[in-house]
């Protein structure tokens, strides 16, 4: 199976064929327009997805192809924004994340708070991927919700960045980035990812980032490809 988180920047009714090209069983998109009333050709694309947002033009959309299902699952929002557990061919829970800045908790506070109301609903057969706008360079001293508290809470529960895992980098020292600020090239982060048992899979998971190259040209973020 082969899973695609991207931020697609917006605009996903003209970059879908583009996406499309991955050849991706699962497609993890966020800032994406609801199908439902957009164009005719992106409802095409669309087939079968589950899609949600506080407004039809930005949200996050899970497509999947070649017969797979997928069903949203019923798990409290606590109004934290914006997270969508689902089921995919009635096998595996994936968790698709777009952390929001809001008055509750700004990104990565967000997801501390989803993760200690709904861990013991990660089960290891759970996948947990999309832009989590954080990274480790931004700790801030005393914080009991950063990113590198974020990322040992979910190694307590038997998660791996799957990114980290294969490439045997720390983090806050990734080599890759996931984003360019402002599309601009000098201004590199790492902050979209996917978490999960790693050994579950019996093998290796592969990860792959999209290139700037082929990328920056239509979104500020880099497609991130789980193969397993």
């Amino acid at each position: 199976m082969r899973i695609v988180s991207w931020n697609c920047n917006g605009a996903f009714r003209r970059k879908f064929d583009r996406i499309g090209t991955l050849n991706a069983d699962v497609y993890v998109i966020q800032e994406c327009e609801n199908p439902a009333t957009s164009s005719a050709e992106y409802r095409g694309w669309a087939e079968q997805y589950v899609w949600a947002g506080k407004s039809d033009r930005k949200g996050v959309g899970i497509f999947v192809k070649n017969g797979l299902s997928v069903e949203v699952l019923n798990w409290p929002s606590y109004e934290l924004e914006q997270f969508m557990p689902v089921r995919i061919a009635d096998r595996i829970n994936l968790l698709a994340v777009w952390t929001k800045n809001s008055a509750n908790m700004a990104y990565i506070g967000q997801f501390y708070q989803y993760l200690q109301h709904h861990s013991p609903l990660l089960d290891p057969a759970t996948i947990i991927c999309g832009d989590f706008n954080s990274n480790a360079i931004w700790d801030k001293r005393g914080r009991v919700w950063n990113h590198s508290e974020c990322v040992s809470a979910l190694s307590r529960l038997g998660f791996d960045s799957l990114y980290h895992w294969t490439t045997a980098e720390q983090q806050g020292l990734e080599t890759q980035p996931t984003f360019y600020l402002q599309r601009n090239i000098d201004k590199p982060y790492h902050i979209d990812y996917f978490f999960a048992h790693a050994t579950t899979y019996g093998i290796t998971p592969n990860i792959d980032v999209g290139k700037a190259a082929e990328w920056l040209e239509i979104s500020d973020h880099m497609p991130v490809m789980l193969t397993v």
